[in-house]
């Protein structure tokens, strides 16, 4: 399977979504995590600590493509109309991540609306939600809904516990803190909705 994340708007989680569906997808089968991100984030992440998972970068992921059952690719931030319809076209499934706010809904169903018509597997997953009582994750989903758009059931919390996870170069679960395993669950939920 192969799995592409993009966003047009930077700051929505677009590197910790690719890196965390990779680590979920590497418990199913190995998986090769594709670093096309400009700023490199997920090269980066393993050069600080110890993923369980391959990541290479663009070049290197044509080469080992075929080694790996999953793939996982995390693409620079808001790519042009063409490079999005190549992506789509070219995945299993496009993850489009979003943060629950008017300006990110903007940009996700500007994004959306650049798709090809026919024949494009999407999904918006939210991310960063705030916690309770503030209610903008699930007024945003109703909203994508609504819409007519294709969302995950999911969600990803916004926990500090993710910062942690980037400094330590691990993914979330492999993190000494009392929300590690909370934070690994939004991404796992998110996993299982993927593999169906």
């Amino acid at each position: 399977m192969i799995v592409t994340v993009a966003a047009f708007k930077g700051g929505v989680g677009k590197s910790t979504t690719a890196l965390h569906l990779a680590a979920y997808l590497q418990t199913q089968a190995d998986t090769l995590l594709v670093d096309g991100d400009l700023n490199r984030s997920a090269l980066d992440w393993t050069n600080r600590g110890r993923l369980s998972f391959k990541v290479a970068d663009q070049k290197q992921g044509v080469e080992l493509a075929k080694l790996y059952e999953h793939i996982v690719i995390d693409t620079p931030t808001k790519p042009d109309a063409k490079e999005l319809k190549t992506l789509a076209r070219g995945c299993d499934l496009l993850i489009i991540p979003c943060t629950p706010d008017a300006i990110a809904l903007a940009a996700t169903l500007k994004m959306v609306d650049t798709l090809p018509r026919h024949k494009v597997n999407y999904r918006i997953l939210l991310t960063i939600i705030p916690p309770t009582p503030n209610n903008a994750g699930e007024e945003a989903r109703n909203a994508l809904r609504n819409a007519g758009l294709a969302v995950f059931k999911s969600g990803i919390r916004r926990l500090a516990v993710f910062q942690r996870a980037a400094l330590e170069g691990v993914p979330v679960n492999a993190v000494k803190d009392s929300y590690a395993q909370i934070a690994w669950r939004c991404y796992a939920e998110a996993g299982k909705e993927i593999m169906g």
